[in-house]
């Protein structure tokens, strides 16, 4: 609070110095409060990193609880002439491929025009498509040159496109009719021009042919609209992109499992090397962790440990030390690849049912530890209780030190008040001390005489 600049003028004493060092003495009250607050801010900051390590931990651990994640598969495909893709309901086999034939689409022009925005008149296009389905699009006078029928055709969206093209004659300007799909559904089997002043009719020598892919799966002939084949082989999508063989090969994709298992045993050990960061002590520094004693914490590491040490019953494997994985001295977990790749490459099955849950619904190692970190970081859980106490008690604080600086400035004012009226006090003594000595040696001079 601002000191009033006069104040001591009466007086000659530095009373503005004076209530200054008041002023900075009544709120080192402040500093304790201030301090604590640090503390617990610092504390909710602590909490927001166990929580982000638990939170990674959980999702490594949901990747393993699902039972999919151990059926992917992998596609390895020789060739050229096609590109696969598979789901988890691809069956593990070997498929000799040949394509014959790639589908597409049906096409024909109609004879050159001279002139594409010449009005023909008005009139009518009849289509009749492959699959039975027919349409027709008219058109008035005002759009019916050549681009207005092109626009009209792709405007209706009901099977055919149109497109113009110049072949560079006398009369270029031709119309293109395609089939919008591959295949002989689709195609154009009939088209018949009313009216437009007889100009437009259809130039045989440029028909294509629609066709159906072809091809053979393990000597089984399969016939396609598209050369995208869905259902041919379960779960595998073939894309054909020329005539020739292939041989695909469906296998269990191990090396995703392997992936899922290492990334939980990496964010268990971050989560442990941040918990060691939280809650440890450096005796050479004197410096301990935000979080060292904290009882929450110690409950979270308790439940941890005995996540990692139970037994699962009903699966080939009961243990994480089954699989090869250690807990170590220090809280960490240890791979042994080794013992991992083998159940990988001969107990996959065994593995799936170890993390996910075996088939008579038992839960699975990865589903506890998810369903028990959930119940950490849930809402009620563990953790939002202690951040939340914590937050509490910053609020208590920021009005306690609401309520501290206001008694402060009270006290400074009440300060200042007296001593404006020490400082009038003393002026007014100087005054009369002044006069008197005035009178005094007035006296003197007249009691000389």
């Amino acid at each position: 609070m601002a000191s009033i600049s006069s104040l001591g003028i009466g007086s000659g004493l530095d009373l503005n110095s004076l209530l200054d060092q008041l002023e900075s003495a009544e709120r080192q009250q402040l500093t304790p409060i201030v301090q604590q607050q640090k503390s617990y801010l610092a504390k909710i900051s602590a909490f927001g990193r166990l929580e982000n390590a638990l939170a990674s931990f959980q999702e490594a651990a949901a990747k393993l609880a699902d039972a999919e994640s151990f059926q992917a598969v992998k596609a390895d495909i020789s060739g050229e002439s096609l590109a696969v893709s598979a789901d988890e309901q691809a069956v593990v086999g070997s498929y000799d491929i040949e394509v014959t034939q790639m589908a597409r689409r049906y096409s024909i022009a109609s004879a050159g025009l001279a002139d594409k925005t010449e009005l023909l008149g008005a009139g009518s296009i009849d289509f009749t498509l492959g699959n039975g389905e027919s349409f027709s699009v008219s058109m008035d006078t005002k759009d019916s040159s050549l681009e207005g029928i092109r626009d009209a055709i792709n405007g209706a969206d009901a099977g055919v496109t149109a497109s113009i093209v110049n072949d560079g004659s006398g009369q270029p300007y031709r119309l293109v009719l395609s089939s919008s799909d591959t295949g002989t559904e689709a195609a154009i089997t009939a088209v018949n021009f009313t009216g437009l002043g007889g100009q437009l009719s259809l130039d045989a020598a440029t028909e294509v042919q629609a066709r159906n892919a072809e091809l053979t799966v393990n000597g089984i002939a399969i016939e396609s609209r598209g050369n995208r084949v869905e259902g041919a082989i379960q779960g595998v999508v073939l894309n054909i992109d020329d005539t020739g063989s292939a041989t695909l090969d469906i296998s269990r994709d191990s090396e995703a499992v392997q992936k899922n298992v290492e990334t939980f045993v990496s964010a268990y050990n971050a989560l442990q090397k941040t918990l060691s960061e939280l809650t440890g002590y450096n005796a050479e520094a004197g410096s301990a962790g935000m979080l060292l004693g904290n009882a929450t914490v110690r409950g979270v590491e308790t439940q941890l440990r005995n996540l990692m040490g139970e037994a699962v019953d009903g699966a080939g494997f009961s243990t994480l030390s089954d699989l090869g994985i250690s807990l170590q001295p220090d809280g960490t977990l240890e791979v042994d690849e080794e013992a991992l790749d083998d159940a990988l490459a001969n107990r996959l099955g065994d593995l799936a049912g170890f993390f996910a849950g075996a088939v008579d619904d038992s839960e699975g190692f990865a589903s506890r530890v998810d369903a028990a970190l959930t119940s950490l970081l849930g809402e009620g859980g563990a953790l939002e209780n202690a951040t939340g106490g914590l937050e509490s008690s910053v609020d208590g604080l920021e009005e306690r030190y609401e309520r501290t600086e206001a008694r402060i400035e009270e006290t400074i004012a009440r300060y200042r008040s007296q001593f404006t009226q020490l400082d009038s006090l003393i002026a007014q003594m100087n005054s009369t001390s002044s006069y008197l000595t005035q009178q005094f040696e007035a006296l003197s001079v007249q009691l000389d005489q």
